[in-house]
């Protein structure tokens, strides 16, 4: 039986990639160990942007430090990072026994010794009440500062019947909860069924026994169809939750960043989506500091953030990204500093919105599915906050109840008693 154990860094599509490689393993020939000596160390590595380099660097070079104090017997590294610098990777770190890819799955298997993968491995669940569920891999756009396309490749949809299969394992292991995702959703299915299905995709998936909530991630306002629209409205199943990335509102910056929608096609975007949605909840994330934001651009970003009040609101400052359209024929001339006041600016305007969002839900009732405790609270989301990246329904733990490990997945009814920025909190009804 050979041990071994797995660090994963960056998103949650990588999450998902480790458990496939771990689904894919024979389960009489290997082990995961969370503790003591393994035989293999295996580093899933994220690459897209400085500081998750850094991290993931950081991680290799203190999985080799393990190894030399004979906790494990051979460090494996992939990912994004190593699929980005195989070369220097190697030769700046002699001591990572093998490198692979973002894309060598079957590699990783022979390497180790296990079979390769002849067909889709699908995962099971693992207690936890949501899973992930990548629906596509890679990227057909080509926005100028991003090198996710170039790291993982084309757009390639996984096939719907593959998907259900997948879904019906994670919810025979007590999943309730799937949460889609991908580099785009929006293209779900273009490339193997020549049209894009996402809604056929998500109504296959809500008439699995045990589904609860179909949560999507990383949809693109380009291209998204109505009809997953009108599912999201009709489909109880199907959460009012929309996570679509727009990065910008200024047409400049945006032509700057090769986006393929203009500020009105956003904004009637928007529009649509909450006519025919009424009480979704919209998450986007924005870019500051891209080469072309003058202080006019973003006065203009503060402006239609402000009017938009998004539910939810992320923000990154542009760093350059070697490999890219824009670190190719683009200036990086925004001051770091400008960059992180901006960014700071942005942040503060939308604490102040989620504070008046969150304080309009005080007195509501609502469903919740628990995630698990922390210091004797129960830590909650309802349909309106998507894990790891939105704040939580906090609620006091009720003498008696059963133990942490039984209430996980579970689902409550609750009343908002209070709230702050990010979180609320709630008590049981």
């Amino acid at each position: 039986m050979k041990r071994l154990k797995v660090i994963t860094l960056g998103c949650s599509k990588n999450t998902v990639d480790t458990e496939h490689l771990l689904a894919a393993l024979p389960p009489e020939g290997f082990a995961v160990a969370d503790e003591g000596p393994v035989d293999y160390l295996l580093l899933n590595t994220c690459g897209f942007i400085a500081d998750a380099k850094e991290e993931s660097i950081q991680a290799i070079l203190e999985a080799v430090q393990a190894k030399q104090a004979g906790e494990a017997s051979k460090v494996v590294v992939f990912g994004c990072l190593s699929q980005r610098y195989p070369a220097e990777l190697k030769a700046e770190i002699p001591e990572v026994d093998a490198w692979f890819g973002a894309r060598d799955l079957n590699d990783i298997l022979r390497y180790l010794g296990a079979p390769a993968r002849t067909r889709y491995t699908a995962r099971t669940g693992d207690g936890h009440g949501y899973a992930y569920l990548k629906i596509s891999e890679g990227c057909d756009r080509r926005c100028s500062y991003c090198a996710i396309p170039y790291i993982r490749g084309a757009h390639r949809s996984v096939p719907i019947p593959d998907l259900v299969e997948e879904a019906q394992g994670l919810v025979a292991g007590g999943v309730s909860e799937l949460i889609l995702i991908a580099q785009d959703t929006s293209c779900y299915g273009l490339d193997i069924y020549g049209r894009r299905c996402l809604a056929e995709l998500m109504q296959k998936l809500s008439e699995i026994d045990g589904v609860r909530r179909i949560r999507l991630h990383y949809a693109y306002p380009e291209g998204l169809p109505d009809d997953v629209l009108d599912v999201m409205a009709s489909n109880p199943k199907v959460c009012k939750y929309l996570d679509v990335p727009l990065q910008h509102i200024s047409d400049k910056v945006l032509d700057a960043m090769h986006r393929n929608s203009s500020s009105a096609q956003i904004r009637a975007f928007i529009n649509k989506v909450r006519q025919k949605v009424p009480g979704i909840v919209l998450r986007t994330t924005m870019m500051v500091g891209h080469p072309g934001e003058g202080e006019a651009e973003f006065r203009e970003l503060l402006d239609f953030v402000r009017q938009t009040r998004f539910d939810r609101l992320g923000a990154f400052a542009y760093c350059e990204e070697e490999g890219t359209w824009g670190a190719a024929h683009l200036k990086d001339e925004v001051p770091e500093d400008v960059k992180r006041r901006r960014y700071d600016e942005l942040m503060t305007l939308q604490a102040g919105i989620s504070l008046d969002i969150n304080l309009s839900r005080v007195g509501s009732e609502v469903e919740v599915m628990v995630d698990g405790t922390l210091d004797g609270k129960l830590v909650c989301r309802s349909f309106a906050e998507s894990p790891d990246v939105d704040g939580e329904i906090l609620v006091p733990e009720i003498p008696g109840q059963a133990g942490d490990d039984e209430k996980i997945g579970r689902y409550i009814n609750v009343r908002i008693t209070a709230a702050d920025e990010y979180d609320l909190i709630a008590a049981a009804v």
